[in-house]
């Protein structure tokens, strides 16, 4: 999957106290929202997936999240 990314994003997720809090700026939730409409499209069986963490994308010290197709 080619990710597209908005200039400028910004996006964070978090876990408190058994929930998952993901925080972004209107280019963060517009990128998030193109990734997850790809995903949806036929060009994309069940079961494929994709990694955000600190490293891929997010702010530092956020934690991994793991977005599939069912």
């Amino acid at each position: 999957m080619q990710f597209d990314w908005e200039d400028d994003f910004e996006m964070e997720v978090k876990i408190e106290k058994n929930q998952v809090i993901l925080w972004a700026n209107k280019e963060g939730l517009i990128s998030l929202a193109n990734h997850l409409l790809k995903l949806s499209t036929d060009d994309f069986p069940s079961g494929y997936h994709f990694h955000l963490d600190q490293y891929n994308s997010l702010e530092d010290g956020s934690h991994e999240i793991i977005i599939g197709k069912k």
